[in-house]
């Protein structure tokens, strides 16, 4: 019972970039080029659609670990939200609750504010803007970029890619923007 006390323990962010550094290297000893997430979404309708579409066209199964990789995101999330939680609650930091009332957002008691990601905010205003738009730009920015975050700011910069470097860079950018410019903007517009 010790070593599930010490998981479910608060951890060092340093903890996560660590074995996040660690994983390059092993990747690159082991031959692999390439970790991304988002890949895998064109691996998956590869495999499952095998329509005449060129972008579909690719021996998917060369790459096939990254399969196994999402799976195990997917089960180890499970199971830390399962198990290891400790039903501790959220802790959020005044500075930031300060701000986020601003945005009428109070409820920390999920991951995610209750107050945008819920079903019955699906069909509303804010569900349009953060669910269909937010995700038609995520999708479309990632497949613009070629590559999610994870791709370019782990793997591309440790294998020192320009490409990378610019949409990283490009990343921060549009995160700064967005929560300090477009955030407030679209909270404001809603909560008038």
């Amino acid at each position: 019972m010790q070593i599930i006390h010490f998981i479910q323990q608060p951890w060092h962010w340093a903890a996560g970039g660590v074995l996040i550094g660690l994983t390059v290297p092993l990747l690159l000893l082991l031959g692999n080029k390439t970790l991304g997430i988002s890949s895998t979404l064109r691996q998956i309708c590869a495999a499952c659609f095998p329509a005449d579409i060129s972008f579909f066209k690719y021996d998917w199964k060369a790459q096939a670990w990254n399969l196994f990789f999402v799976a195990g995101i997917l089960i180890g999330a499970f199971l830390a939200a399962t198990f290891l939680n400790g039903n501790a609650p959220i802790e959020v930091a005044a500075a930031t609750q300060q701000r986020l009332q601003a945005y009428h957002l109070t409820n920390y008691s999920q991951l995610l504010p209750a107050e945008i990601f819920s079903w019955s905010n699906l069909f509303t205003w804010k569900g349009l803007i953060f669910f269909v738009i937010g995700g038609f730009l995520i999708g479309f920015g990632t497949r613009y970029a070629g590559g999610c975050t994870s791709g370019h700011s782990i793997m591309g910069l440790s294998n020192l890619q320009w490409p990378s470097l610019v949409a990283t860079i490009c990343f921060m950018a549009g995160g700064f923007f967005s929560a300090n410019v477009i955030i407030p903007w679209i909270f404001q517009w809603l909560n008038a």
